[in-house]
């Protein structure tokens, strides 16, 4: 999705990647190289390089937001890095902020399971796939998200229990309310 501002986010489920640690560390994976989304995007590896080392050159930081929403910072990333497999993160849910105790609670209890990045494409192709091939992405921020675009991965709590619903499920939900979400905003 991409806003009149510019920027775009992208939705990450977490498989074994995201835990509830100490009831407010997470980490884990808010991107995976090479998986194709269900907006077809896939996210090359090194995509993150250039603008990883901008902020930390400008000593900012990525933000930790709630769906998105800049009204609603639910906590602080304390380590955004490039791995062989994605995009990891690490950080601290805040207790002190509401939205950042729902958030903990919602995590731990399988309400929510994914996170989004919210991002500025610089560079990008199309493979014969009709695939977009980000491979340079300006990082704003990563959310905690109900429903990801990137089915291959998700968010769980130390306790998980598995998900009533299959990823084929999650899948077709996520993908009836992104055509909504997108219908609402062009009214």
């Amino acid at each position: 999705m991409q806003a009149e501002t510019g920027l775009e986010t992208k939705f990450a489920r977490f498989g074994d990647g995201i835990k509830v640690q100490d009831d407010h560390v997470i980490e884990g994976y808010a991107s995976l190289f090479g998986a194709c989304d269900q907006g077809g995007d896939v996210v090359r590896a090194g995509a993150y390089a250039a603008s990883l080392g901008a902020i930390a050159v400008e000593g900012r930081s990525v933000k930790m937001l709630w769906q998105h929403d800049p009204a609603f910072p639910i906590g602080v990333w304390d380590e955004v890095r490039e791995d062989g497999r994605g995009l990891w993160v690490k950080g601290r849910l805040l207790p002190g902020v509401a939205k950042g105790r729902e958030a903990m609670d919602l995590i731990q209890a399988g309400a929510i399971d994914g996170l989004s990045i919210g991002y500025r494409t610089v560079k990008a192709t199309k493979n014969d796939k009709g695939q977009r091939l980000l491979t340079e992405l300006e990082l704003w921020e990563v959310s905690l998200v109900t429903f990801p675009m990137l089915p291959s991965a998700r968010v769980s709590a130390k306790s998980e229990e598995r998900n009533a619903f299959d990823d084929d499920t999650l899948r077709d939900m996520a993908a009836a309310l992104w055509v909504a979400r997108e219908s609402l905003a062009q009214r």
